[in-house]
């Protein structure tokens, strides 16, 4: 018996690795801006009021950022860089070889939302000096690995605690 038409296409059982490297590279993109507008601005300055620190534009980006991967972790089918690649990206490439799981991907943006982004937010709000862009430049780091190599840290850090058991996969 064929299926009609209309009738909805089953999910498929993973995702395609290419979209995950692609919001990497913009992300890696915004947050290699950030740690520059970061060694430029009030992160170095122990001494910059809280008004300044709140409004120093590489705070007010890393804030965006954080924003965005929340969206990620959260929703990711409707976060800006998957929707700008299933859209205009994807359509003009081939179908991908393989899938994969999207827990670690989205494992990943958390850990990037909570460790780095979160972290170094939080530390700069209250004064620490050059937390914020160390925390951008990890950010970075990890963001770049992804993009230039698919080699994603948030996600071997998933499979890591996934196989120590401190994860559940269920």
């Amino acid at each position: 018996m064929s299926r009609p038409a209309d009738a909805p296409r089953p999910a498929p059982a993973g995702i395609d690795p290419r979209g995950p490297r692609f919001a990497a590279a913009i992300t890696a993109t915004l947050l290699g801006a950030a740690v520059f507008l970061a060694l430029l601005g009030t992160s170095t300055d122990p001494s910059a009021g809280l008004t300044a620190r709140l409004g120093d534009p590489a705070f007010l980006l890393l804030t965006l950022l954080a924003i965005l991967f929340a969206w990620g972790a959260g929703a990711p089918g409707s976060a800006p860089w998957g929707v700008l690649f299933r859209r205009l990206i994807r359509p003009r490439l081939a179908p991908p070889t393989d899938l994969e799981d999207p827990r670690p991907p989205r494992f990943a943006q958390a850990v990037g939302l909570v460790v780095v982004v979160g972290i170094g937010l939080l530390l700069h709000g209250v004064g620490v000096p050059y937390t914020l862009p160390v925390a951008a430049a990890a950010a970075f780091l990890a963001a770049f690995l992804n993009a230039a190599f698919a080699l994603c840290l948030g996600c071997e850090l998933y499979l890591l605690l996934t196989r120590a058991g401190i994860l559940r996969t269920s």
